[in-house]
């Protein structure tokens, strides 16, 4: 039987990949890391262990018998020593743990924000450089590294949203809030992915033959982008508010943040575009992607997809 161990069980992510991981592979064993809470829902033939993955001593013979890792834990945000301690620092160590357990295939969910801030536009993972502007991301950047030092692979999702999101979803729902036009019309072309279609990427990615997987790294979203618009009316709805119709230009409204006290992080980051190109993964596992909520019928995905089929055929065609 194969003995699959999860990271960040617990979280956002990794509950989710342990959900999918004993729904697509039953008689796996699952071996769950936790660090300060239990999961909450841990399925009846998991077992759960303690471990902290910036202190190496309590990661020995944690991977002990495991042949697949997926590395779901990771630090989103916080002061740079914790970043660096959790994702760079951390990974280090758990990947070296690993390479001398022998585990097979390692899997680390990390973050379309090591490419820094865009515009990207349909862009794949040969055409960018990582350019990271943050300490999370600099420090995923990192993990990354040691990951595909140890032949893994990496997964790069931009917007994560569903249940349990605590920042995609509440930044976008704080923005509608916060601004009382629209800007530039909402017109930039966004990646998204649900929660649940990103663990079953993570885990089919890390059960798939490897001679399936084509790459090393991988755009991991929906394969149709969703317009900014799209996004805020989605979420605006999900809170009880409604989009305004007057609109004004990106300059205007981070003006109208920064007298109000706000941030514009969030605007600055929706007001681009961040469209990833994300069919190989979806080619290489065999997954395909379940309806995502946030892809409304007046998503622009549909005239997009005919666009770049009529300017750039052969790369559609993989779909």
């Amino acid at each position: 039987m194969t003995t699959i161990l999860i990271t960040g069980a617990s979280g956002f992510i990794g509950s989710r990949v342990t959900h999918w991981a004993a729904r697509a592979h039953p008689d796996a064993r699952l071996r769950l890391l936790r660090h300060h809470r239990a999961p909450a829902a841990a399925p009846a033939h998991a077992t759960v262990v303690t471990g902290d993955v910036t202190d190496p001593d309590t990661l020995t013979r944690i991977c002990a018998d495991v042949d697949v890792l997926v590395h779901c834990s990771s630090c989103v945000a916080g002061p740079p020593d914790a970043c660096a301690a959790v994702n760079a620092a951390g990974t280090r160590a758990l990947v070296g743990e690993a390479a001398r357990a022998g585990v097979r295939r390692i899997v680390y969910v990390s973050t379309a924000a090591v490419y820094g801030r865009g515009p990207f536009r349909d862009a794949t993972v040969e055409e960018l450089r990582r350019a990271p502007v943050s300490d999370a991301s600099r420090s995923r950047a990192e993990a990354e590294d040691a990951v595909l030092a140890a032949d893994g692979t990496v997964l790069r999702p931009h917007l994560v949203h569903g249940a349990g999101d605590r920042w995609v979803g509440p930044g976008i729902t704080r923005l509608a809030r916060a601004l009382p036009f629209t800007v530039d019309g909402w017109r930039s072309l966004h990646s998204v992915i649900t929660v649940d279609d990103l663990a079953r990427l993570a885990v089919a990615a890390a059960t798939a033959p490897s001679r399936a997987l084509r790459g090393r790294a991988y755009h991991a979203n929906h394969p149709s982008p969703v317009s900014a618009r799209t996004l805020l009316r989605y979420f605006a709805r999900r809170a009880g508010l409604s989009l305004p119709h007057r609109n004004v230009s990106l300059e205007q409204a981070r003006t109208h943040l920064r007298a109000h006290g706000h941030s514009t992080h969030d605007l600055d980051l929706l007001a681009t575009d961040h469209w990833f190109h994300s069919t190989g993964i979806w080619r290489d596992t065999g997954c395909v992607p379940h309806p995502d909520p946030a892809l409304s019928p007046d998503s622009p995905g549909r005239d997009v997809h005919h666009r770049c089929r009529q300017e750039r055929q052969p790369r559609w065609q993989e779909t």
